[in-house]
């Protein structure tokens, strides 16, 4: 792990001055150059498990949704308006993350998440009101929110020379936990009593468990790189301030508010922030629309609920291996746009298999669809190839995410009404597959060799 000064050179690649480092976190030693390899470690262990809790509170429902309908007495319309409250969390809360963040320090913020996720959890299966199961699943859905924008920069912060390696393995831990989710927790439901209230509220144990490495950074205010101090700390630590961003000539001087590359960059001018931001949108709709309503697919084709819980997981499983791949594959290519176009048609064929014959090949279209939603982590690795600066990954993390998670609100709830109106799951179907096409052309926008420092 390189030292603070090496990590300040490294951000600011793109020709910007090098500043000296400032002082260690407090969790540093102080006579230390590096952090400490058990620390390391300790963010390492809470990366992966925090990953694991970024899903199970979707992929969860998504088994259970016919029991969790008939229990509070929902329509298909409310259900959908239930898949695609996760989006709508998203795009509001993820865009708080950034100021957060600056507040109270990443790793404080990852912690409260975790903690939102364990509560909301533990308290939605058992109000006995939409409404009530509503609010609780929005607790939850804001501390996966505010996790979601930060892991990049946590990774980015503590792991500079490991951006890739780190990348996929919470990518891959994520991927893991929500397969796991959909797999288990209808035969857990089951060895419970039948009780789908126990069956959802039992993922609130390992989002508990993901608490406790994160407690070690409650007190670290050490800005995430590119970004400002903290104000009440700038007077105290200005070398420090200019370590996070680009010098710009000065030598300490930095206060809280003075960057020179904050204000210059205005990310909404940049193509490609608005192309990676609609490739981000358009993958986590068809990501949400299958966690929310694929098991009801193969449900009412006749598949048994156990088995269609098994052909989700298939699904969610096929990015174990893939989340960690894709990203070493795409950071050897300088246009990432054939990974693009390879994913996309594997969704194409997988949701006209769904139409055709959706029992008969299952499985093959759980794993076509499997290798479709791994546009998830070739997303997270664009937002680090298209930047230079520690500045720049934060701005497109939280605008990437934020918008694309908004966008990305209306699919679930379309599905939900054309489902209930239709009688089937054509139209549903044929919105997933119509939706391929322009997240193909985003991608390749998206993809394209150049960073968002040169359009803004």
């Amino acid at each position: 792990m390189p030292d603070d000064e090496t990590q300040t050179q490294t951000l600011n690649r793109g020709g910007a001055a090098r500043t000296p480092a400032g002082p260690p976190p407090p969790q540093l030693s102080g006579a230390a150059e590096a952090p400490a390899p058990w620390l390391l470690r300790l963010i390492g262990v809470g990366l992966v498990l925090a990953a694991l809790n970024l899903r199970p509170a979707i992929t969860s429902l998504g088994a259970l949704l016919e029991e969790v309908r008939e229990g509070l007495h929902m329509s298909g319309s409310v259900a959908g308006v239930l898949t695609s409250v996760p989006p709508l969390c998203f795009a509001v809360f993820g865009v708080m993350a950034p100021r957060l963040a600056r507040r109270f320090g990443a790793g404080a913020v990852v912690c409260a998440g975790m903690a939102a996720i364990a509560a909301g959890l533990l308290i939605r299966p058992y109000i006995g009101s939409t409404a009530g199961f509503l609010a609780a699943s929005a607790l939850a859905l804001m501390g996966i929110a505010v996790s979601n924008i930060l892991m990049p920069v946590i990774v980015k912060r503590w792991f500079p020379d490991r951006v890739g390696t780190m990348t996929g393995l919470y990518s891959m831990a994520l991927a893991l936990g929500t397969a796991l989710a959909a797999a288990v927790t209808v035969p857990l439901t089951g060895a419970m009593g039948g009780n789908w209230q126990s069956g959802l509220a039992v993922w609130a144990g390992l989002a508990a468990l993901a608490v406790l490495p994160w407690i070690v950074l409650v007190r670290d205010r050490t800005p995430a790189p590119g970004q400002p101090a903290p104000a009440r700390s700038a007077a105290a630590s200005g070398p420090s301030a200019s370590v996070s961003g680009r010098a710009a000539g000065a030598s300490g001087q930095a206060s809280a508010s003075g960057p020179a590359e904050a204000p210059a960059l205005r990310i909404t001018r940049s193509r490609t922030a608005w192309g990676l931001a609609c490739f981000f949108g358009l993958q986590a709709t068809a990501a949400y629309i299958t966690m929310g309503w694929m098991p009801q697919i193969f449900r009412d084709a006749g598949v048994s609920a156990g088995t269609a819980g098994v052909l989700l997981a298939v699904t969610m499983a096929m990015g174990v291996p893939l989340a960690f791949v894709i990203p070493r594959v795409a950071a050897r290519l300088k246009q990432q746009g054939p990974i693009v176009v390879v994913l996309g048609l594997c969704g194409l064929i997988g949701y006209g298999g769904l139409y055709l014959a959706p029992a008969a090949g299952a499985w093959a279209w759980a794993l076509l669809l499997g290798v479709a939603n791994c546009a998830f982590p070739l997303a997270l690795t664009m937002i680090g190839m298209r930047t230079r600066t520690g500045a720049g990954v934060v701005r497109l993390s939280a605008f990437a995410q934020s918008t694309g998670y908004l966008l990305s609100i209306p699919g679930p709830l379309l599905v939900g009404v054309l489902y209930q109106h239709s009688g089937g799951w054509g139209l549903p179907i044929a919105l997933m597959a119509g939706l391929m096409i322009p997240q193909m052309v985003a991608g390749v926008l998206a993809g394209r060799d150049r960073t968002i420092e040169d359009e803004c």
